[in-house]
């Protein structure tokens, strides 16, 4: 694959280049140009193509890098989604919309494709959009909790990188089937809804650490939760909890087993097994 590199320069900075490069049949300028070889700028590749000697061309352009946005609009009263966030949805990681009254989001938020972090917490959400799921970068958190939400979307399964999510102090009694498609959470919060029990597919979380479970109506727990090795704490206070699995005794990581009012449970003997390896179990 041959390259020919022409630059245009500004006054004091490089405004942009243009490259001419051979686009193959097995082959594309993509394979050269990216942004390791090029770092601080942006990769352009025109949407047509050009004749040019007699080869078949493509234009690349090297755009200096736009800087990431932050955006924070804590407790502002809004009431819906600000326009402004679109003028920067390209270069957008961080937004912050908490306790703003918002009571639906725009399916135009799916557009927010390098968002890492979204706060929508302390809102009126009822539903969310099904373009949530695009949000496929969001790795950091998602925060929900303090809505009346009551189910997900499927489509927030797609949401692999996602790292922490807080559901709790909403309206679920069911536990939402996308959240077990989230298979990098490391912490997962579901405090204060209504939940009665939980999926066996919990067990597809292999990197979960941290389960909070606070003040719902779970009677037991599945089996399967003794795949979750990863696993460091587990909150299950205020609980109807009637029975416990002995899979607990499968995970060799956990520190923490919150039983604080629960006055539904005998006990069972074989808890010593885990406070004698260094699990504390509050009770």
């Amino acid at each position: 694959m041959k390259i020919g590199l022409a630059a245009d320069w500004g006054a004091e900075s490089p405004r942009y280049s243009k490259t001419w490069g051979w686009a193959p049949a097995n082959g594309s300028p993509q394979e050269i140009f990216n942004e390791n070889r090029f770092p601080g700028f942006e990769i352009r590749f025109s949407s047509g193509v050009q004749w040019r000697d007699s080869a078949h061309m493509r234009m690349i352009a090297l755009m200096p890098a736009q800087p990431h946005v932050n955006l924070n609009f804590w407790k502002r009263r809004l009431g819906c989604v600000p326009d402004e966030i679109w003028d920067v949805a390209g270069r957008l990681e961080t937004l912050v919309l908490a306790d703003n009254d918002i009571v639906e989001l725009p399916a135009r938020i799916g557009t927010l494709r390098r968002l890492r972090m979204l706060d929508l917490g302390h809102n009126a959400l009822t539903t969310l959009p099904a373009e949530l799921g695009e949000l496929v970068e969001l790795s950091d958190f998602l925060y929900l909790h303090d809505n009346r939400l009551s189910s997900l979307p499927a489509s927030l399964g797609s949401l692999t990188k996602l790292r922490y999510l807080n559901l709790s102090e909403n309206r679920f009694e069911a536990f939402p089937d996308a959240v077990c498609g989230m298979v990098g959470l490391i912490e997962l919060r579901l405090s204060d809804n209504h939940l009665q029990e939980l999926p066996d597919s919990i067990s597809r979380l292999t990197s979960l650490r941290e389960l909070h479970l606070r003040n719902n109506r779970i009677g037991t727990l599945p089996r399967s939760i003794g795949r979750l090795v990863e696993l460091r704490q587990i909150d299950l206070r205020q609980n109807p909890i009637q029975s416990l699995t002995d899979s607990l005794l499968q995970l060799p990581r956990l520190e923490k087993l919150d039983l604080r009012w629960v006055s539904t449970l005998e006990l069972p003997p074989w808890l010593h097994e885990l406070e004698a390896r260094g699990c504390s179990i509050y009770k």
